[in-house]
């Protein structure tokens, strides 16, 4: 093998790695990051919502009872101070981060790989919501522990007035997320590091409905206005899009959040997702499916507009080669 061929290989190598792309890991993480700080409160009142089943039963009996967001602010605060508005928080910053990172990293590598680079061709609705359900899987399988370590540290109450600690039905207090992942591991074996994966499964079709709204709304804005696919929009178009895509699947998959929650709630035991959905269906009508999700738009609206304008600008400050990398690729279309 020659000199020029070893540089040609060496070349290639480098430019398959930018299908990595690893610019969207850190715009993804970042995004996540700096939303959960934010909007954590609100996504804290969701998950409570989503678990009360309304009515006294077995292991439930310990649950506050709130009548409405604000009220249920307004007495997490009076019962544990400000502090109690971000009893979770620590999983949900690192499981949002990575999870965020994660999907992003998958997705833009798979998605730069399928267009060889070219970021001008339009892959279509059909391959984008492929691509972001394999990036999702991926993603979900990595960061379920996190996710079941966030809900449960949400539920862990906060002190009633009669000065009494709502604890869970298997009698475990969490100090903290390392401390939950150590407790729920000795107790319920990876099976309850697992829990609510199932749901969670049926939940990539909300980040594979969202991704695909976005991108098609970025190509369909891009088309009408006789532009380039890959042209940097304003911030208010990509808020608009990122605003309506997670409205759009929100509106469609809310449910599979809700049997999610039950199924990672230390305080109640159920026989998997059939059984969640009966239970809901019988005692709380289709409406049950639905708790929370007045809290839930009001977090995550603002929540994936803060995710894709980070998101979106940071990669695009990346994006360009540089003048090198452009000689590299000319040299070797140069040589094919």
């Amino acid at each position: 093998m020659d000199a020029s061929s070893t540089k040609n290989n060496g070349t290639n190598n480098r430019l398959k790695l930018r299908h990595l792309g690893f610019q969207h890991l850190y715009a993804g993480v970042s995004g996540g990051v700096v939303s959960t700080l934010v909007l954590h409160p609100l996504d804290l009142v969701k998950i409570r919502f989503q678990v009360n089943e309304g009515l006294p039963t077995a292991g439930s009996a310990s649950r506050p009872s709130y009548n409405g967001i604000i009220d249920a602010m307004r007495t997490i605060v009076r019962n544990s101070g400000y502090v109690g508005l971000y009893q979770g928080v620590t999983p949900n910053v690192w499981g949002a981060g990575l999870s965020w990172g994660l999907y992003f990293f998958f997705y833009n590598t798979m998605k730069t790989w399928m267009q060889d680079g070219d970021t001008k061709k339009n892959l279509g609705a059909g391959w984008h919501m492929f691509i972001a359900s394999c990036a999702g899987f991926a993603t979900l399988t990595l960061t379920n522990p996190i996710w079941v370590t966030k809900t449960r540290l949400c539920l862990q109450y906060e002190q009633a007035s009669n000065g009494t600690a709502g604890k869970a039905a298997s009698g475990q207090y969490y100090r903290g997320m390392g401390d939950a992942l150590v407790k729920i591991y000795r107790s319920e074996g990876v099976r309850g590091l697992y829990k609510g994966f199932v749901p969670g499964i049926l939940g990539i079709s909300h980040g594979a409905l969202q991704f695909m709204a976005y991108e098609e709304l970025k190509t369909l804005y891009n088309q009408y206005r006789k532009q380039a696919l890959d042209t940097r929009l304003g911030s208010a178009e990509y808020i608009t899009f990122a605003a309506v895509s997670k409205m759009f699947a929100a509106c469609l998959t809310y449910p599979y959040q809700v049997v999610r929650s039950r199924l990672q709630d230390q305080h109640r035991h159920y026989d998997g997702v059939i059984d969640v959905c009966r239970q809901v269906i019988r005692k709380e009508g289709m409406r049950g499916f639905y708790k929370g999700m007045s809290a839930y738009m009001l977090h995550v609206t603002p929540n994936i507009c803060i995710v894709f304008l980070l998101y979106e600008h940071m990669t695009n400050t990346y994006i360009e080669p540089s003048d090198d990398m452009k000689t590299e690729v000319a040299e070797v279309a140069d040589t094919v």
